[in-house]
């Protein structure tokens, strides 16, 4: 029954994806009423702050490329596309102005 309710807690941090700070207050209180050891409320309270990070980062990663997908439907040009754009105007007034000496 605890695994169970570790395990459904760890899945809810991912998809709450609350503040740092909550997801830490909520893992002290739900180890302190289980009544957990001090060490295994300490790995408890770190298998939490992963999930959290793990969860942001996929949810982080996600929106970037929902992003880049919504770009690429507008066919606007990427900042790499710009980048690469500007380089070769560069070159160009380069070429330009040691020609005309």
């Amino acid at each position: 029954m605890f695994d169970y309710l570790k395990k459904s807690l760890l899945t809810g941090i991912g998809l709450a994806l609350r503040s740092k700070n909550e997801i830490e207050d909520l893992a002290k209180e739900f180890a302190k009423k289980s009544e957990m050891s001090q060490d295994e409320a300490k790995d408890f309270l770190k298998e939490c702050q992963q999930k959290y990070e793990d969860a942001k980062t996929g949810f982080d990663k996600k929106i970037e490329e929902a992003i880049e997908k919504i770009l690429l439907k507008l066919d606007l040009p990427s900042k790499s596309d710009i980048k690469v754009l500007n380089d070769r105007i560069d070159d160009l007034t380069k070429k330009m102005t040691d020609s005309n000496k």
